[in-house]
Parts: structure tokens; sequence; C-alpha cells
């Protein structure tokens, strides 16, 4: 499937979370960031789910996936509480990027997707070809970072941008049975490519941020290898070891 001959966008929205789950998440990023505190009230549970705009019932369900992962601490008659954790099992766990406030629920817009040789920086894959995806990534709907992602060619024969989930870790492990449960990164400054789309906020070929990141299987495979270019005047890279 070719998609950057010429370096022509093609746009994309990805498949949105459930709604549950994008509500669950929003919230595990937030208790992660601190800006929801530990020991913390939250809202009722009726002005919650007016405030984000959604059903009762979905968010209960969000709440709900809280109190499995020990976040959340219910109190009968007084209210729902956050309890914070050292280690949170998230969609996200893997996803270093925050605003500069803190948090933020990331989506994604697919600008490609291509099949071809595996690039040489994508050391240790089991196959010579690769799916190499552009994406650009928001954190409550503000652009912040353009990715490209090279997946390992021998875990899927196709990969169709329409079936791209927002986060692809998701992605994986529910249409390919890939789980990522290892990643190495390496943090520095790097040009905007000349791929990036006007909406990033950063100009090709003016310094960003940058990751280096090779995802491993759970076996300790090389799966994916990626570069993200981040926009540093609306996030940051964070990596809380506690």
């Amino acid at each position: 499937m070719k998609q950057f001959d010429g370096e022509q966008e093609v746009v994309t929205s990805a498949r949105a979370l459930p709604k549950s789950l994008q509500v669950s998440e929003m919230l595990i990023r937030e208790i992660a960031s601190g800006r929801l505190a530990d020991g913390s009230r939250l809202p009722s549970e009726r002005k919650m789910a007016a405030d984000l705009g959604i059903a009762i019932g979905t968010l209960r369900k969000a709440l709900a996936t809280l109190e499995e992962k020990g976040l959340l601490r219910r109190v009968q008659g007084s209210g729902n509480y956050i309890q914070s954790k050292t280690t949170i099992s998230s969609v996200y766990t893997f996803f270093r990027l925050e605003l500069l406030e803190g948090g933020g629920l990331p989506t994604a817009r697919v600008l490609g997707v291509e099949k071809g040789p595996r690039p040489p920086e994508a050391q240790g894959f089991f196959s010579d070809q690769a799916h190499t995806i552009r994406r650009l990534r928001f954190l409550n709907d503000t652009p912040i970072a353009v990715e490209e992602i090279s997946l390992d060619a021998h875990y899927t024969d196709d990969v169709r941008a329409e079936d791209l989930s927002d986060s692809l870790y998701y992605f994986y492990k529910e249409e390919l049975r890939l789980v990522i449960a290892q990643i190495e990164d390496r943090v520095g400054v790097s040009d905007v490519p000349t791929w990036a789309p006007d909406d990033f906020g950063l100009s090709p070929k003016e310094p960003a941020g940058y990751i280096e990141r090779v995802s491993y299987d759970q076996a300790g495979h090389a799966a994916e290898f990626s570069k993200t270019w981040f926009n540093q005047n609306k996030c940051r890279y964070t990596n809380r070891l506690r």
C-alpha cells in the first residue's frame, strides 16, 4: 500500500478507543501526572458524566476499570476517591508525552501507510519487510507530535490505515495478538521531517524534541522501530520512576 510517494498526505482518522476506555485512560493519565492527587474526591457521577458529555453508564464502566486497577476507592454515602499507585497498567503505559501542564488523552490522525524494505535502523526484525505508518498525534485535540513507525511485517501481511486505533499498541494486542512488553527510548533533538503537516505547529527542518524507540514483544524480539518528533512548546517527554 503506497501512500508516501511525492510526500502526499493521506488523512485518515484513527479508530477511537471505546468511550469508556477513553475516559478511564484519561483519568489514569491525570492520576499519573499528579493532576488528580492521591486521596482527592471526584465530583458526583452525575456531574462527571454531564461534564464529560457521556452517559452515566459509560462513566460507571470507566470508574469500574479504575477500581479494578486499584486506583479508585468507593466510600458508601461519601463518594469516589483517587488512590495513586507507583505502577499503573494502562493502554498508554508507554506513551511518554504529556501536555506542559500534565496529562492529556492521546489520539491520532493517520497520514499514510506503506509496506516496504525494513529500515536499516530496525535491527532484530524477523522479516526484511516492514509496515511504515506516519501519524500526527494529539493530546486533548492539541497536535503535539508526528511519528513514523515501522512494524515488522512478520506479524501481519497487511496493515490498512482505516483499521488502526488511536493506540497502536492496543491495535497490535487486539488485532495481531502482539503484546508490546518492553521499550527502549533514546531522546534528543532532530529536524522536523518534510512530510509533517502544517497543523503540527513546527515547520519542516525546524528543531524539535525527538524520540527513537525500539519496542519488544513478549518474547523479547524487536517488533517495532519508531521515530517521533514532538513540539516542545506544547508538550514534554516524561518518564516517571518510582
